[in-house]
């Protein structure tokens, strides 16, 4: 009797096929489920676990045995290492597969069985009118023997008295094995069992898809419910043709879209129309190829599984993952074009995009600290908290020489704590970090120059451009011109990203060749004259009389005479400087207080930490260590650098140069107070004139802000939580306002230690199959990782003690690394490299499908010419104008679209999102008109 809810449906001849039911008709009943309930089936599972079991053995003794298994990879069981192989593409022969599309074609086909044990379900399987009740008995034995796994399972017990199979699992004393904490939440489990019986006459095939998953004792190694059973058994036959054909069918059912066309299946037809639609998708390897003994390595980046759905399944999984019409990334691969968001659409009310932004963000602050609570934060509050202070005592000093110490590294440690944990607290992207950063510095030594140049007061003078500054980016979120950021494509992106990346680097390099200059490089050598070094130490002593007696053991005829002769003292000696101070002499020279290793150490160090955060930073895609402890130390990485650097310095305890903080709350200048006058001895109609520097200052900050605050919301970082353009920039003028106020330095996005950051918080999924990488999960939004960053920047004068055995060059090296790794995340720098790489050499990026290279070196060096201009502006006299080119790189890009076509520049450069979104909606239709026959196939396939 045919239980209800279950299809029992065969292909070809009903009198002649081996597998109709005892007494049916010509015809076999069809007991499919209703019409409401096949809409209402889902698909299952995403993952799929599969295992093959084959019955291995003699004759008289043979058993289940694990073989195979996949998830998206393949992995053999290797018999004689009995090890499991690394994951593998898998590959196949076309005749298994065509073999076992023949044997389902005549084989049984269950579709949605409604079974729940696995008795149950050899009943339905052995229920064949070729079987006769013998064979079908021993069948069963076989079907129902316990399979031998490789590694037993470890959730299994004993058989329960009442259970009405011997295996089924007592859930008292379950437990986890390795593979099960690896494999996702509700995966689902296919069996795949084949072998050889000298009992059947005939092939056996047997297909069944559950209607519900049902853990089936120890079928699989791994408690999962099972979803696809599939049975293949014969006589016994040369060659390995059914170890082959369950190959097949497991790389069948690993595919997700065969999958979702057998759980929308309606007849066995269906079922293997699905498999001629996998035919048509596969790809030959012909003889001769390569070695087929060899196993391929998963690619890194995997075949995107909606490309082969129909439009309409591509554009909801693009939504569930977060993209839209995906195009390529920043490498030049699947990236998504970016749609106008709700946070640059201009409401046309005065103020209303600030209000927006805070009616967006408020039900999020609450979740914007609960977020923060993991161990990843710790480690970016580390890292960013190094980085943040060390960019203080940077661009403090260099503040303090370009303004005569008016404005020092305490100033820059307080302005940073005050208006950073400011941001922190209200702004609308808490995860971009305020600092001092290269233009506003070239800014600020100009306006230094020309007040000291006709006289002014320079702090009063600074005050009322800051609060014109305040002044016109109030304007600015007024008028909502933050929505002007839409005309930010990657090309202004990169070129302003490349220019603050730079500035570190050069920075971080120029730091340390300074070095050489406080800690000169010693270089040993004696003078042809009088064979002495000139370079060295001599002991002097005041009276010669005493002098006399420490040279009886020098051999005075030579050396004593040589330094009469060239020096004309006679009371000088060659003592080593503690011993000159033990006879009561002075060492004087340059060798004297000279110590040649600090400047070849400093380097040492410096580089050291550069490709020790590198190395642990890529430690998580190496192959050594449990994932979890890879992780660890990739978040740790710049933490675990600095460290390393710190034990390498103090092991040697050699007088590298130290953090020095301000142990002293006052200011740099001893003339200055901390509240700035609005006047001073300056003129009353001067707080008029500051307002055209104040406006070419606002075309900068906004600039510097927004180009930054873009970058951080690009689409690709998959942020869940939303941009705050206007409330960012309210925030930037009012503490502009602040800052003037009180003479600390003006603060705003920095764009290095912004990526850096988020790029500490960066979140992954933590169970992944086999050969498949982390998938990229978005960032741990929140704002209390930059929050406490600032408050310890200000406690840092009470760190001090604590803060003093960090080495500069470790610092300067973890400058080093974040401008490298900024640069490294732009498509630019690849596009630079492919300059200087020969095609056969270049990566096979899309970018190079569709554009042609000379198309590519032109736009590349149009960005170079860019980027050179903005380096030659900010370091010359003519940087007042720097705001403004800044600005110029928009009107360029536009220009460029004189020279490169749309669809050249759809893959060099962004489009405009407006042009961009008609672009997209133009080809879903070319797509619809010029592909409807494989859209119609697909529709019915699934």
């Amino acid at each position: 009797m045919t239980p209800p809810e279950q299809e029992l449906e065969y292909l070809g001849d009903p009198e002649t096929s081996p597998l109709r039911h005892p007494g049916s008709s010509h015809s076999p009943p069809h007991l499919g489920p209703s019409e409401q309930g096949r809409k209402q089936r889902g698909v299952g599972s995403p993952y799929l676990f599969i295992q093959l079991n084959e019955l291995l053995g003699s004759p008289q003794n043979q058993e289940w045995r694990e073989t195979g298994r996949w998830m998206l990879f393949e992995e053999k069981l290797d018999l004689q290492a009995r090890r499991w192989s690394s994951p593998h593409v898998p590959t196949l022969s076309l005749s298994s597969v065509w073999e076992l599309r023949a044997l389902l074609t005549t084989g049984l086909v269950l579709l949605d069985c409604p079974v729940q044990s696995l008795s149950e379900l050899t009943e339905q399987v052995t229920r064949v009118e070729s079987l006769n009740p013998e064979v079908r008995e021993r069948l069963k034995l076989v079907l129902l023997q316990r399979p031998q796994h490789h590694m037993q399972p470890m959730c299994w017990s004993s058989p329960l008295p009442s259970s009405p199979s011997p295996f089924v699992p007592h859930p008292i004393h379950q437990l986890q094995s390795p593979l099960w904490q690896k494999l996702p939440p509700e995966t689902e489990a296919a069996a795949v069992l084949v072998g050889e019986l000298d009992f059947l006459t005939q092939r056996l095939g047997v297909f069944v898809h559950l209607s519900k998953p049902v853990v089936l004792g120890t079928l699989t190694e791994v408690p999962l419910p099972i979803r696809f059973v599939c049975i293949i058994l014969g006589p016994p036959a040369l060659g390995k043709g059914y170890h082959e054909m369950g190959r097949a069918a497991a790389v069948l059912l690993s595919d997700q879209l065969f999958r979702c066309s057998v759980c929308q299946a309606s007849s066995p037809q269906d079922l293997v129309s699905a498999v001629d639609v996998f035919l048509e998708e596969v790809m030959v390897l012909p003889p001769g190829g390569g070695d087929l003994t060899e196993r391929i390595p998963p690619s890194k980046c995997l075949s995107i599984l909606h490309k082969r759905l129909p439009l309409q399944l591509q554009e909801s999984k693009d939504s569930c993952n977060g993209n839209v019409n995906s195009k390529r990334d920043r490498h030049g691969y699947e990236h998504a074009p970016q749609a106008v968001s709700k946070e640059l659409q201009r409401t046309g009310r005065l103020f209303g995009g600030l209000v927006q932004d805070i009616r967006r963000k408020a039900p999020w602050y609450l979740s914007d600290f609960l977020d923060a609570l993991d161990v990843q934060s710790f480690s970016a509050i580390l890292y960013i908290y190094l980085a943040t202070i060390t960019n203080a005592i940077t661009f403090g000093g260099l503040l303090g020489d370009a303004t005569d110490n008016i404005q020092g590294v305490l100033e820059s440690f307080l302005g940073t704590a005050v208006a950073g944990s400011i941001f922190c607290f209200f702004a609308g992207q808490p995860l971009t970090i305020l600092s001092s950063t290269g233009p506003v510095l070239v800014f600020e030594r100009i306006l230094f120059a020309f007040s000291r140049n006709h006289g002014l007061d320079y702090l009063p003078f600074r005050l009322w451009v800051g609060i014109w500054v305040a002044f016109f980016c109030l304007v600015l979120v007024a008028t909502e011109a933050s929505v002007l950021v839409r005309y930010f494509t990657r090309f202004t992106e990169e070129g302003f990203c490349a220019l603050i990346s730079l500035i570190f680097i050069y920075d971080a390099i120029g730091k340390m060749l300074s070095l050489t200059e406080a800690y000169p490089i010693y270089r040993p050598g004696l003078s042809e004259d009088t064979g002495f070094d000139p370079y060295g130490c001599l002991c002097y002593f005041p009276d010669t009389k005493g002098n006399m007696s420490l040279w009886k053991g020098q051999s005075p005829e030579n050396k004593d005479a040589a330094l009469r002769m060239v020096l004309g003292l006679a009371n000088v000696s060659l003592l080593s400087p503690p011993e000159c101070a033990l006879q009561g002499g002075q060492p004087r020279g340059l060798g004297c207080h000279f110590v040649p290793d600090i400047a070849f150490f400093s380097l040492l160090l410096f580089f050291a930490t550069f490709l020790c955060a590198t190395i642990l930073k890529n430690f998580k895609s190496s192959h050594f260590f449990p994932s979890k402890v890879r992780k660890v130390i990739s978040d740790f990485s710049t933490v675990l650098a600095i460290l390393l650097g710190c034990g390498l310095d103090a092991s040697l305890g050699l007088s590298t140069p130290k953090l020095i903080v301000p142990s002293e709350f006052k200011p740099t200048h001893p003339g200055r107070r901390w509240l700035v006058p609005l006047f001073g001895a300056n003129p009353w109609w001067l707080c008029l004139a500051t307002a055209l520097p104040a406006l070419l200052m606002s075309i900068l900050v906004f600039m510097d802000q927004q180009i930054t605050a873009v970058i951080l919301n690009r689409k690709e970082y998959q942020l869940q939580k939303g941009a705050g353009f206007h409330l960012d920039l309210f925030w930037v003028a009012m503490l502009m306002l602040m800052t003037s106020a009180f003479g600390l330095p003006w603060y705003v996005s920095t764009t290095v230690i912004s990526l850096a950051h988020m790029d500490s918080l960066r979140r992954e999924s933590e169970t992944c199959v086999p050969g498949e990488l982390p998938h990229f999960l978005g960032i741990r939004e929140q704002r209390l990782t930059g929050l406490v960053v600032f408050i310890l920047t200000g406690l840092s004068i009470f760190l001090a003690p604590g803060l003093k055995f960090i080495p500069m060059p470790v610092l300067y090296g973890i400058f080093f690394y974040m401008g490298m790794a900024a640069l490294s995340s732009t498509q630019f720098s690849e596009r630079v490299k492919l300059l200087l790489m020969p095609a056969k050499h270049q990566p096979d990026l899309l970018l190079l499908r569709h554009v042609p290279l000379s198309r590519i070196h032109l736009f590349t060096t149009v960005q170079l010419i860019c980027l050179g201009l903005l380096w030659a502006v900010k370091s010359t006299a003519a940087a007042i104008v720097f705001p403004l080119m800044l600005l110029g790189l928009v009107g360029i890009r536009k220009a460029l679209e004189w020279v490169f076509s749309p669809q050249e520049l759809s893959w060099l450069d962004d489009p405009v999102r407006e042009e961009n979104e008609k672009k997209v909606q133009e080809e879903k239709v070319l797509e619809l008109e010029f592909n409807p026959r494989r859209n119609n196939s697909e529709h019915g396939s699934l």
